[in-house]
Formats: C-alpha cells, sequence, structure tokens
C-alpha cells in the first residue's frame, strides 16, 4: 500500500467519526428538551390554570345561564299573559252577550208594540161576527125588490117602505163593518177565509166533518166564522166544516 492509500483510508475514517458525535448530541438535546417541558407542564403554576377557567363560554350555556337567572320574571310573564289570553275571551264572551241581550230586546219590544192590541181585537173580533150576521140575514132577493122600485114612488110624500127602511139599516150596518175592518187593518189585523184549503189544525177549527162526494178529503168545506191573523200570528182560528174521508 502506498503513503497516499494511508491518508486516505485515514482521513475517512476521520470523517466518519466526524459525522457521527453530532447527531448523539442531538439526540441528547431532544431528549432533555422533551424532559424539561414535561417537568414544566407538571410544575405548572395556579395562574396558568385559573387562566383556562377565564376561556369564554358557549353561547348554549350562556342562554341556559340566562334562562336560569331570569326565570321568576319569565314566570310572572308567562302568568300575565294567560290572565290576559282569559280576560280577553271573558270579554269576548260579554260583548256577545250584550249582542244578543240588545237583539232580544229589540225583538221583544216590536213584539210587545205589535201585539199589544191582541186582547182588545179578539174583543172587537166579536162584534164583527155580529155585524157579518147581521148583513148576511137579509136576503140578496130583498135588497133587490127595493132597488128596483121605480123613482115615481119616491117623489110621492108617502111614507117609506119597510123594505126601504131595510135597504138603509143594512147599508148602514155594512158601512160600520167596513169601518171596523179598516180600522184593525191598521193595526195588521186581517181576516182570512180558509174555504177550498187544505184542513190545518194550527189555523182551522173543525166543527164538523161532512162527506162530499168529488171533493179531497181533509179539505175546509164551509167556513162558519173567518179567521183573523195579527201580523203572522194566528189571532183566532176559523171555525169550519172538512170533508170526510169515506174509504
Amino acid at each position: 500500500m502506498s503513503y497516499r492509500q494511508i491518508i486516505r483510508s485515514c482521513s475517512a475514517s476521520l470523517s466518519s467519526r466526524t459525522l457521527a458525535r453530532p447527531s448523539t448530541h442531538a439526540t441528547l438535546s431532544r431528549s432533555g428538551i422533551s424532559n424539561l417541558r414535561r417537568g414544566y407542564s407538571e410544575t405548572k403554576s395556579p395562574e396558568v390554570e385559573g387562566q383556562k377557567t377565564d376561556e369564554p363560554i358557549p353561547e348554549g350555556e350562556k342562554v341556559e345561564k340566562e334562562e336560569q337567572a331570569l326565570s321568576p320574571e319569565a314566570e310572572k310573564l308567562k302568568a300575565k299573559e294567560a290572565e290576559v289570553v282569559d280576560l280577553t275571551g271573558r270579554l269576548r264572551y260579554l260583548q256577545a252577550d250584550f249582542l244578543n241581550l240588545q237583539r232580544n230586546a229589540a225583538r221583544e219590544k216590536e213584539q210587545t208594540r205589535d201585539f199589544a192590541i191582541t186582547r182588545f181585537a179578539s174583543d172587537l173580533l166579536e162584534t164583527v161576527d155580529v155585524l157579518s150576521m147581521a148583513l148576511k140575514s137579509v136576503p140578496a132577493s130583498a135588497l133587490a125588490e127595493t132597488s128596483s122600485e121605480s123613482p115615481a114612488s119616491e117623489i110621492e110624500a108617502a111614507p117609506k117602505s119597510a123594505l126601504a127602511y131595510l135597504q138603509e139599516l143594512h147599508t148602514g150596518i155594512e158601512m160600520t163593518q167596513r169601518q171596523l175592518l179598516q180600522t184593525l187593518f191598521k193595526y195588521h189585523v186581517k181576516p182570512f177565509d180558509p174555504t177550498g184549503d187544505k184542513f190545518d189544525p194550527n189555523r182551522h177549527e173543525a166543527l164538523y166533518q161532512a162527506p162530499v162526494p168529488g171533493k179531497e178529503p181533509g179539505t175546509v168545506l164551509d167556513c162558519q166564522k173567518s179567521g183573523y191573523m195579527i201580523k203572522d200570528r194566528v189571532l183566532r182560528a176559523a171555525q169550519v166544516g172538512v170533508v170526510q174521508d169515506t174509504s
């Protein structure tokens, strides 16, 4: 081996040793740093622990804490809101009751005004019936004979005949009946004749039944006394005869 080769081998060995030494120092330095960090973390001061407690609280926990802090006021507010709802409902019910009371009072007042003469009108109907009977008692033929007399007899100074007096009496009774009916019309009292109508027990009073061929059973055959209505209410039922069912 030559001298140069010996020098090269020595220099290579030296360089490999020098490169290996720093790696051991690096490993030592790294392990020491990690040990220092462990010791620092184990021996940390209470101030650092206090700083950790001062970290920001999540929003959900804040809301819960605020609700817990305001729970008495919130309960009072809810109670007041429930009371307001209850009072509002009562007020609406009272308003509805008051409106119904006003309507009922107005209806009763109108009915009292319209039907105040019910009893008085019922008593007058008897007078109307008597006048009607008086008019029916005079046959139409008698009145025709009186009207057919010659005017020459009227010119003479001779006294009036009985037929003339009868005609004048008939005319006076007819005028009285007409005036009385007109007075009743002013107070919505109107007569009705149900002859030929279907029998209605609410408006008709059956006096008799008779079989009549060719007429439908249950219809009004004859009206003995006219019925009267005061507005939409029956003042007096009509007294009628009804067709009898022969089946």
